[in-house]
């Protein structure tokens, strides 16, 4: 068996560039962010000191994986499997993807030692990053110089012991200074349970590393062979299982990638909205601004309006109260103090002031209110190119001036909605335009006053109202129709309820012998005849009216009620015939 070390080199070189083994990551620690010291490997495959993991929390969990644990560690190369069991274990948290780590039976020090990480870390040392490097025999010393046959790193005192034994007397010794311009150094791996001896050997049953002594010992009759004859097999299933991955880390970073264009497409999408919200808001709010003085403005003229025909209404009286009390006074005084003469004299001018000022018409009452209501829910068109809502009403409904109409107005049939409409009004005749008011409706029968009709009031917000109401009976009604408690115009009135309407059990023809097919025993409610037989009207025949009219009761009206009794006096043969 003899070792070729290029096959493992070709397989190495597979890698993508994205794993290049000579950068940061794969020689500082993320937790201490120096360079690995007894770097051990997670299952995570992330890598972290020795003493970094040691100083990790650990906590408790239940492992019922038994002896058939996943957990990498070199120290249960050749423990004996155990019976599937639930048993308790400490674990860990991975410090940079916080995944969970099972640690061995030997704690953090039986994990998986990084060789990888360590040779990588070895250049770095001997370009005077972190400490120097330890002699590897001694563990104590500086290492001077390094043994390319046993690829050790050696102190001045070791190198010299290593000089003066037989086996390794002519092994090519070289200064540490001329391997600092090297990438990479190589550093023998080393059996956990003879450790003076490499691990250059595979035992494919074990599926493990071993050394020349295990081989000859625990492993006698596995079949083994040298690492580099078996790198091809291993190696290569390695590289397939890398292969199914490869695809998975383009697909993430294109996922990735496209959540990175997604996420920039939605900071410039909400800006840009952000920004359309703030020019809309803005714009609103002046609009806003621009209605509320127009509002204010509005109030104040109405203010004024309102006051100017106070104060003169209240000039008015004044003058004309004072005008009264002078006729008051000097009437009473000359009845009360003038002589008889004196009184017949003035009585002529007296009478004629006082009837002047009996004369003059004035109000009692204030010309103008104070109804003025903010209503924010109408509609005040637009204003600068926005919708807005908000208006000062002043109007006030004046019952006297509200109208009802429709057609249903006086009458009605039983068990039919009947509706009619009130069109509210102020005292100037105009039509409100809004809603809101207190509108009082009552239906009564006038031999049934203490059972009255349910009414329904539907207000349309435009200064008229819906009402409706089914009477249950026919008969006389009388209707009120109030707001603030006050009549409208043509309140009270009457309502003839009529029986529902009667709809027609005949046909409306033309004469029965068309109606019928020229049946001769067909006859109509009109009364007519014809010769042969025939008991039923005919055109231009004995008793036909003239007209199209219904074969049940005779009328000419297609949409009238029937008036048909069904009573004996009626013949069964009027009863109806059939179109065709």
């Amino acid at each position: 068996m003899s070792e070729n070390r290029k096959p493992l080199l070709g397989f190495v070189s597979k890698l993508p560039s994205g794993t290049a083994l000579g950068n940061s990551a794969k020689t500082h620690c993320p937790l201490c962010l120096g360079l690995f010291k007894a770097p051990r490997l997670l299952p995570c495959l992330h890598t972290v000191c020795t003493t970094c993991l040691e100083q990790l929390e650990p906590f408790s969990v239940v492992d019922i994986r038994g002896g058939d644990s996943d957990t990498s560690s070199e120290g249960s190369i050749f423990q004996e499997l155990k019976p599937r069991s639930l048993q308790s274990q400490i674990g860990i948290l991975c410090p940079v993807c916080d995944a969970q780590v099972d640690l061995p039976m030997g704690g953090v020090k039986a994990l998986t030692i990084d060789h990888l990480a360590v040779n990588d870390v070895m250049p770095e040392s001997l370009r005077g990053e972190g400490q120097g490097l330890v002699c590897d025999l001694c563990n104590d010393r500086e290492v001077e110089k390094r043994c390319q046959t046993c690829k050790a790193n050696l102190c001045h005192f070791c190198c010299q012991a290593h000089r003066r034994q037989k086996k390794t007397t002519y092994h090519t010794m070289v200064d540490l200074k001329d391997l600092k311009g090297y990438s990479r150094i190589g550093k023998p791996i080393l059996c956990p349970v003879h450790p003076a001896e490499e691990l250059r050997l595979f035992c494919e049953f074990c599926d493990r590393p071993v050394c020349r002594d295990c081989v000859v010992g625990e492993h006698r009759e596995h079949p083994c062979d040298f690492t580099s004859n078996v790198i091809h097999k291993h190696g290569d299933s390695v590289w397939e299982l890398l292969k199914g991955t490869q695809p998975h880390v383009e697909a993430l970073e294109e996922a990735l990638a496209q959540i990175h264009i997604m996420n920039s497409a939605l900071q410039k999408q909400v800006e840009a909205v952000a920004a359309d919200v703030r020019t809309f808001s803005e714009g609103y709010i002046k609009a806003i601004e621009e209605h509320r003085d127009k509002l204010l403005k509005q109030l104040e003229d109405i203010r004024a309006q309102k006051e100017n025909s106070l104060q003169l209404q209240k000039a008015q009286l004044e003058q004309l109260l004072a005008d009264m009390r002078t006729g008051v006074e000097f009437t009473e005084h000359l009845l009360t103090s003038g002589s008889d003469l004196e009184i017949l004299i003035t009585k002529r001018v007296v009478v004629e002031r006082l009837r002047k000022l009996n004369k003059v018409q004035y109000s009692a009452r204030p010309g103008v209110n104070d109804k003025i209501r903010f209503c924010p829910q109408e509609k005040a068109g637009q204003c600068r190119g926005y919708e807005i809502y908000g208006t000062i009403n002043t109007k006030e409904v004046d019952p006297a001036k509200c109208v009802l109409q429709g057609e249903d107005l006086h009458r009605a049939r039983e068990k039919q909605t009947a509706s009619f409409t009130l069109l509210c009004k102020d005292a100037a005749g105009e039509i409100m335009g809004r809603g809101g008011d207190n509108v009082q409706v009552a239906i009564v029968p006038k031999d049934k006053k203490d059972s009255p009709v349910r009414t329904m009031v539907q207000d349309n917000k435009d200064g008229t109202y819906y009402i409706s109401y089914t009477p249950k009976e026919p008969g006389v009604y009388t209707v009120w129709v109030c707001i603030k408690e006050q009549h409208v115009q043509g309140s009270p009135f009457t309502v003839t309820v009529r029986r529902k309407h009667r709809p027609h059990s005949g046909v409306f023809h033309c004469c029965t012998f068309c109606s019928s097919g020229g049946q001769k025993t067909a006859r109509c409610a009109c009364g007519g005849t014809m010769p042969g037989g025939y008991l039923g009207c005919g055109h231009g025949h004995k008793g036909h009216p003239g007209h199209p009219h219904w074969s049940c009761c005779g009328k000419f009206n297609e949409k009238s009620e029937c008036t048909w009794t069904g009573g004996q006096s009626t013949p069964r043969s009027l009863l109806r015939t059939v179109a065709l």
